[in-house]
């Protein structure tokens, strides 16, 4: 079997957090968690993940910002936004900073799980 696919949930919402990391690793993956952009840095700086399902909008440190970090220090990582603000600005700034989809919340998860699936496949 080939090595589980490493995917690290980023969000300030624990109940997000414990429910996604749930619902990935029973679809197989490797998943880690981090409560928020400090946290995702440091797990970041710590081991290698191939996607970060990252939150826009959270406490101290902005999603755009740990976006920032994984292009510029792990560019082959691939990043999906999650946002509960839907809005088009955040989407087009997601992609103009080098995100490869983002997905809305509430997330309906067979539609997050192709999108995880079809961007790790690219």
């Amino acid at each position: 079997m080939s090595e589980k696919r490493k995917v690290l949930v980023v969000d300030d919402e624990d109940a997000l957090r414990t429910v996604l990391s749930g619902e990935l690793t029973s679809e197989g993956y490797d998943v880690g968690t981090a409560a928020d952009g400090d946290d995702a840095i440091s797990t970041l700086q710590k081991q290698t993940f191939d996607l970060v399902l990252l939150d826009i909008k959270m406490p101290r440190m902005h999603g755009f910002e740990v976006l920032k970090f994984v292009k510029e220090k792990h560019p082959e990582t691939k990043v999906v936004m999650l946002t509960g603000f839907a809005d088009l600005k955040n989407a087009i700034e997601s992609k103009k900073l080098g995100a490869e989809d983002f997905v809305s919340k509430p997330y309906d998860l067979v539609d997050l799980l192709t999108t995880i699936e079809r961007v790790l496949s690219e």
